[in-house]
Order: C-alpha cells, then structure tokens, then sequence
C-alpha cells in the first residue's frame, strides 16, 4: 500500500510538471455572419486552420448562413457576441427586439459605444440616456436565437466592449450569464498575445509576425483574438473613416491563420490549440 501511494505522488509529480511547462494557445475568431465573406473566412481559419473558437452576431445580416455553416462542424465552439454596435457605413444591423434608446435615428445600432473623437458626427450609444431594460431585453434575444440554433455554444463576449458599456449594463451580463451558464470573463493567468494585428501590415507581414510570436510564447495559456476575412467580395465595401482598409487587413489575418509556416511552429513547438471552453472547464 505504501508502494502504491509513493508510485501515486510521483507519477502526480510528474504530471504537474509536464503540464507545467506546456504551452496552450487560444485563438478566437470573431464577427461571424456579419458578411458572406467573413462567414468564408471564418470557417476556413478552423477547417483548415489553427481557430478553435469563434464569435457570432446574432444581428447582423448574415447570421442564417453562419448558423448553417457552423452546423457543419460542431466541434467549433462558438461563443454568443453581444452586440450593441453597427460600425460600418455600408453595412447596418439593427437590434432584435424594440429598442428606442440603443438606436440612432434610423433605427441601427450606433457605430460605437462611446465617443470616437477622432470622427465627427459618429453616432455612440452612450450619445443619450439608455434603458437597461431594452438591454437586459436585447441581450436575452440574442442569447437565445444563437442558442436555439447552435446550442453547444459556450459563452458570451462582447462586440466594441459593448459588455462594459457601463455598470448598470455590467452588471446585467454577469447576471446573464450566471443565469444562461455562459461565462464572460476569461480565467485568470491567460496571456494576452501582443504584436501580431495592425492594419497597415501586409499579409506577408502578419505571417511572419505570428511565426516570430509563436517561437516565444512561453508555459502556460494564450489568447489571441482577430477577426478573419478576405480582400474581396461583400467585405470590399466595408469600412469606416479612419478604418477603409478592412478587407485588405483581414485577408493578412486568414493568411496567417492558414499558414504553413505557422502550423509548422505549432506542430515543432508541440503547442496545444484549445478553445474557449476547453479554457474555462
């Protein structure tokens, strides 16, 4: 018996200590059903990718065809992104449900949630007084049309920080999501990855960064979090003052989530991929 306990320590030992010095990385893929093109890319950055994770808006115009795509492989887990926010000027979603005070005159989500002040004239949402009701209402629709049709979806995230609006709203999701049982806040000792984004690198670029990132991660957990696209189609006609170059940028992010050379560090360095909710069980 006291063989077996002393094997049982050392064996445990010897586990935490491998485990110690793994290294663990989360990438998440957001903006799903926002375009056709994006819905492309971000499936493309799982299936043939390193994407364990990906956000899905539950307003925007093309969430029916993500929620088909997505049904196509369920073992990519998808959280629900809150949204409060239409950014582009091309491009407007509004919310699901009758809500006066999240809205600008036209009835869309504001392009922001506060104000931008290197943009004139921007519409945010904290413009104007807004009703925590029509949030905690808004919230609950769109927890609940992504759950309906993708039910192994995980957690919840926020769209332009929409989550942290204020206190009130604050508070509102941590109560959501205590109650939906889809946790907000990543754990705690997650690294966050720096360097990588930038819309003004090439893909070329941002290809090479992450290989140079992915040879210095250290033991313990990363996240990255971007948003996958293609320089064409719809997503050419997507922008903003001051962020025009949309498609170009995020055609450099698919590259380099698709990339040989990145996938090779991986496979060298012996980095395990995980989602958000391998993370958080």
């Amino acid at each position: 018996m006291r063989k077996l306990l002393c094997f049982f320590f050392l064996y445990t030992q010897l586990t935490l200590a491998q485990n110690s010095t793994e290294i663990r990385l989360i990438i998440r893929s957001d903006d799903i059903g926002f375009c056709h093109t994006a819905n492309e890319a971000c499936m493309k950055v799982h299936t043939d990718g390193i994407s364990r994770s990906v956000e899905i808006l539950a307003t925007a115009p093309w969430f029916m065809e993500a929620v088909k795509l997505l049904k196509t492989q369920p073992k990519y887990d998808v959280g629900v992104h809150l949204c409060l926010t239409s950014e582009w000027e091309n491009l407007k979603w509004r919310p699901l449900t009758s809500a006066p005070t999240l809205t600008d005159a036209d009835g869309y989500f504001p392009q922001f949630i506060w104000e931008n002040k290197k943009l004139k004239n921007s519409a945010y949402l904290l413009q104007k007084p807004i009703n925590i009701a029509e949030v905690e209402r808004e919230f609950r629709a769109q927890i609940e049309l992504v759950k309906k049709y993708l039910p192994w979806a995980s957690h919840l995230s926020a769209h332009m920080g929409c989550t942290n609006a204020n206190a009130e709203v604050k508070a509102l999701v941590d109560r959501l999501s205590a109650e939906y049982k889809l946790p907000i806040q990543m754990l705690q000792g997650i690294m966050s990855v720096k360097g990588f984004g930038g819309a003004a690198k090439s893909p070329e670029q941002k290809e090479q960064d992450l290989v140079a990132i992915l040879k210095t991660l250290t033991p313990g957990t990363h996240f990255l979090v971007e948003h996958p696209g293609y320089d064409s189609g719809d997503m050419k006609g997507a922008g903003h003052e001051g962020y025009e170059n949309v498609a170009y940028d995020r055609e450099g992010v698919t590259r380099a989530f698709t990339s040989a050379a990145v996938k090779k560090v991986i496979a060298e360095r012996n980095i395990n991929l995980i989602s958000i909710k391998e993370a958080l069980e």
